[in-house]
């Protein structure tokens, strides 16, 4: 029996069906390989209004679009977001859910190279929060990110994730919440699946795009967030370990985790003090929620 309560359609080879009869075959390409890519985003119910919001259904879509170039799959961000919003129309769900939308190489051969033959998924299940909100502790994986000079870092791959796992069953393993990964230049890059954010003397920093990150959506907000809303100064660049262990605030952004702060790193606590991480956390939920105008353009209202 799965923890996980799966809504109820899912959207597999181009029709709406029920989520248990939704099924792959064994030797599909994608599961030998991990010529897959995916994305990944969370719906806001409101009974009440008999509406759902989306976060950025258009960057989600976009960059699901970009990856799926790395397997040879020409499928268009407009017909991934209008899939997208059938299929919660189709569902209705009443709690907060989260969406896995997936591209994969759908071939049955075995040749390891890049098929011609691809197809589109769309599930979904119910979640709350994916980390704890009052912060997390975190280990420095002694698993190492890659670089993009060997994966296309920039694209949600299934395949590269080995290293997420690995890196976070071993947090796990040791007691901690989540793990931080090192790049191979010996910097923090980010954590298993998520951005990574730290503040230093009322400054926002977080690794830049060219430390074999993922290109975060929810990273993306926060930094206009901080800049637009709370006027800070947001500085993109390389972290040394050492400075996160010293950091008056440390935080993850990521579509599951939204904004969490980071309460440990190894054995270093960190201050219970979080104006900063507190504002952006706020302001941010608000916008989700659609309680801020200005960014109205972020939200896709579904009528249910």
């Amino acid at each position: 029996m799965s923890k996980w309560n799966f809504l109820p359609i899912a959207f597999l080879q181009k029709q709406f069906i029920p989520f248990q009869d939704a099924k792959l075959s064994i030797a599909v390409h994608a599961l030998h390989y991990g010529t897959a890519a995916f994305g990944g985003m969370r719906g806001t119910v409101f009974p009440e209004k008999n509406e759902i919001l989306l976060f950025r259904l258009d960057k989600h879509a976009k960059r699901l679009s970009n990856s799926s170039k790395y397997i040879n799959y020409d499928i268009s961000p407009d017909y991934i977001a209008s899939t997208i919003v059938e299929f919660v129309k189709q569902n209705k769900p009443n709690k907060s859910f989260y969406i896995r939308p997936l591209v994969y190489n759908s071939s049955l051969g075995i040749t390891p190279k890049i098929q011609d033959e691809s197809d589109f998924l769309i599930y979904g299940l119910e979640l709350d929060d994916y980390l704890p909100p009052d912060g997390v502790r975190c280990s420095i994986a002694s698993w190492q990110r890659q670089a993009d000079v060997s994966l296309p870092l920039r694209g949600k791959i299934t395949g590269t994730y080995i290293t997420s796992c690995l890196a976070k069953t071993e947090a796990l393993s040791r007691g901690f919440d989540e793990a931080l990964l090192i790049n191979s230049n010996g910097k923090v890059c980010e954590a298993s699946g998520m951005n990574l954010f730290l503040v230093r003397d009322g400054k926002l920093i977080t690794p830049g795009v060219d430390q074999d990150i993922l290109e975060g959506i929810t990273r993306d907000s926060i930094i206009q967030i901080a800049r637009e809303e709370l006027g800070l100064e947001v500085i993109e660049r390389s972290v040394d370990k050492t400075e996160l262990m010293i950091a008056d605030e440390v935080f993850l952004t990521g579509t599951a985790a939204k904004v969490t702060p980071v309460k440990q790193i190894e054995q270093f606590l960190l201050p219970n003090d979080r104006p900063i991480t507190d504002k952006i956390k706020a302001k941010f939920n608000d916008i989700t929620q659609g309680k801020v105008s200005k960014y109205s353009h972020w939200i896709t209202r579904i009528k249910i």
